[in-house]
């Protein structure tokens, strides 16, 4: 069965620094993975070397079965991959529901835009407002929301939890739930754990640049030594 993504010795570079060493991972169709690691692991390098963000990349990125360790960022989006990245890209001249209609559409089944007020009722009430004028989580709901609407199924999300109030992050986590159920596939980075935790299938722990452990939910009770070692969890 073809995998969501499967990536296999992947190196990549910003300039002449040589961020990641031999990267394998694969997730399945419907998978919740989640990247764990302290800050400069190479987890957000990760995501954005499938994204094709990255500058030199060698290896092998597969998604959904087609090789595209050679493609650039707007290829790569038509697989059907959205990817939210850590500082949101919130354009501050346009309201909340124009920063959500600005992507185009590259695949059929996208969210509609009331769909997505449903999923987060905030952003209907702030929908006339200013896209920078909306609290850090609404960005962040914004931010989500508007990648759902393209008609991505693979998710890239870096850091959506982070310096959110505890309310908001609750409703990402019914967020991913609720898609995970509808069929997407999503990878996580996240330095909040316990967000993490009961949301994913499968973990991946970077170090330096390398995978060094990986493991399921279902293991996740036995890992907690080797966690605290590598996280400080």
């Amino acid at each position: 069965m073809v995998k969501a993504l499967e990536i296999k010795n992947l190196q990549a570079w910003y300039g002449e620094s040589h961020i990641l060493h031999d990267v394998n991972l694969s997730v399945e169709e419907g998978e919740v993975v989640t990247l764990l690691g302290r800050n400069g692991a190479g987890r957000t390098t990760t995501l954005r070397a499938i994204m094709g963000l990255t500058g030199r990349r060698t290896g092998s990125i597969k998604i959904h079965g087609t090789e595209a360790i050679n493609w650039p960022t707007h290829r790569i989006a038509h697989l059907g991959l959205g990817y939210c990245p850590e500082e949101r890209a919130i354009f501050s001249s346009l309201s909340a529901e124009e920063n959500l209609m600005l992507p185009p559409m590259l695949k059929e089944g996208g969210m509609s835009v009331q769909a997505i007020y449903q999923m987060f009722p905030n952003l209907e009430e702030r929908r006339h407002s200013q896209g920078t004028r909306l609290s850090g989580g609404e960005q962040q709901m914004l931010a989500v929301g508007r990648i759902l609407r393209t008609g991505a199924k693979l998710l890239l999300l870096d850091e959506i939890s982070e310096g959110l109030a505890p309310v908001i992050v609750q409703a990402l986590a019914r967020m991913i739930t609720s898609l995970k159920a509808q069929g997407y596939t999503i990878i996580m980075v996240e330095q909040n754990f316990r967000f993490a935790a009961p949301l994913a299938d499968r973990f991946y722990v970077m170090e330096h640049g390398q995978i060094v452990e990986q493991f399921t939910a279902s293991e996740l009770p036995g890992k907690t030594a080797i966690l605290n070692e590598l996280l400080g969890v």
